[in-house]
């Protein structure tokens, strides 16, 4: 393997890509029972997932270059970009191609969930979404003025990770719009806001001085703590009434084995003054969550 291959590897960032896959698993688990010949869709919708987060992750790499967010104060891993390993005309060259290759991957699976049937105006509202989820991924911290550097990026990630990411996968499979099945979006959303927080709970310092105004730098770091506190206690919370009100299948429980990995955390947050502790976390609540939508996704299907 190359440098060069290497350090594309490390711009795509897959220990991130479990975290994005968590909410198809999701989705397809609250699905199956009742379309149950899916395979095609969970795997389209899996390949245009993994897509976006990888442009979401270069475009993450190249804006906060360009807006000046990556210092040597950072305290987590490094961006390709502002060390020299990739080249910006090379990191926006990577962008327009991952962004094609996204759209052409959801054309493909809302083809195949609605096109093919006539379903027309679906088709079109998706292509919409579609769309508007690769601005998201694109503007996050890329472009003059990134939606990530004012605070908007957790409602960002509730939203495309929780509502449409999970609830968006189910009408794929199904066709219907279930308020079931925004449970278990409020909880991959909730958790997936988690790990960003997490993530800006770490560089909170280095935001706050590079003019990044996320929740963190708003809040400040100890009432950031109490916000990411919520945001988990929200994600159990949400899950458990989806498991005791509007599940009947009993291994679907399975999903609560990683609550007490959960529950380490928060208290290890809860005692964390030192912004670089927190670095290790991240993995274990992202690691959590997918294997939450795992579980679930497992459960219903045996």
């Amino acid at each position: 393997m190359t440098d060069q291959t290497k350090y594309w590897i490390e711009a795509i960032r897959l220990r991130t890509l479990p975290l994005a896959l968590s909410t198809i698993l999701a989705g397809s688990a609250a699905a199956y029972p009742v379309e149950a010949n899916f395979t095609p869709v969970l795997l389209l919708a899996i390949l245009t997932t993994v897509l976006l987060q990888i442009l979401s992750n270069l475009a993450n790499d190249y804006g906060d270059f360009r807006n000046g967010a990556d210092s040597e104060q950072r305290v987590g891993p490094r961006r390709t970009v502002e060390a020299g390993l990739i080249s910006p005309g090379a990191m926006k060259r990577a962008m327009v191609i991952t962004s094609l290759l996204a759209f052409s991957a959801g054309l493909l699976l809302l083809w195949y969930s609605f096109g093919r049937h006539g379903r027309w105006s679906e088709l079109v509202l998706f292509i919409g979404l579609g769309i508007a989820a690769i601005l998201g991924a694109l503007f996050y911290t890329a472009g003059k003025n990134p939606y990530g550097y004012h605070g908007f990026g957790d409602l960002s990630v509730l939203l495309f990770f929780g509502f449409l990411g999970v609830g968006g996968t189910y009408y794929l499979h199904t066709g219907e719009i279930s308020l079931a099945a925004f449970l278990p979006a409020m909880s991959i959303g909730f958790f997936s806001t988690a790990v960003l927080n997490l993530n800006n709970l770490r560089d909170h310092e280095n935001d706050a001085v590079s003019g990044k105004r996320t929740i963190v730098v708003i809040l400040g770091f100890d009432n950031a703590k109490i916000y990411h506190l919520l945001l988990v206690t929200m994600g159990w919370l949400s899950l458990l009434i989806y498991l005791t009100f509007f599940s009947n299948q009993a291994l679907m429980w399975l999903a609560l084995i990683p609550m007490p990995v959960h529950l380490f955390h928060c208290w290890k947050v809860w005692r964390t003054n030192d912004p670089r502790l927190l670095d290790p976390e991240l993995k274990k609540v992202a690691l959590s969550t997918f294997l939450v939508g795992l579980l679930l996704f497992a459960g219903a299907l045996l």
